[in-house]
């Protein structure tokens, strides 16, 4: 895929965004629970878990945010993921 078959939120991502909680799940840390994988919002930095977790705090936060696009926040990847579009992007 190329930039130009990108959709409009992945084509507006920031390049960096600082996460918020960079030890985990934000609400899993504050409840003490344990996550599969983490996402960072592309928007606000927040950090959540994945579907695969229990909790699916990164879909939460974009239900609730209305923030479309989430970034791996797991060593060694940098995909990205639009909710909306339904959209993965590997750079």
């Amino acid at each position: 895929m190329t930039t130009d078959e990108l959709c409009v939120h992945l084509r507006d991502v920031p390049d960096a965004v600082e996460p918020r909680t960079p030890a985990g799940c934000e609400e899993c840390l504050q409840s003490g629970d344990g996550w599969v994988h983490l996402r960072l919002c592309m928007a606000c930095g927040h950090v959540g878990c994945c579907n695969d977790s229990k909790n699916k705090h990164a879909s939460k936060h974009v239900s609730v945010s209305g923030h479309p696009v989430v970034r791996s926040f797991e060593p060694g990847e940098g995909w990205l993921y639009c909710y909306p579009d339904d959209l993965f992007y590997d750079p």
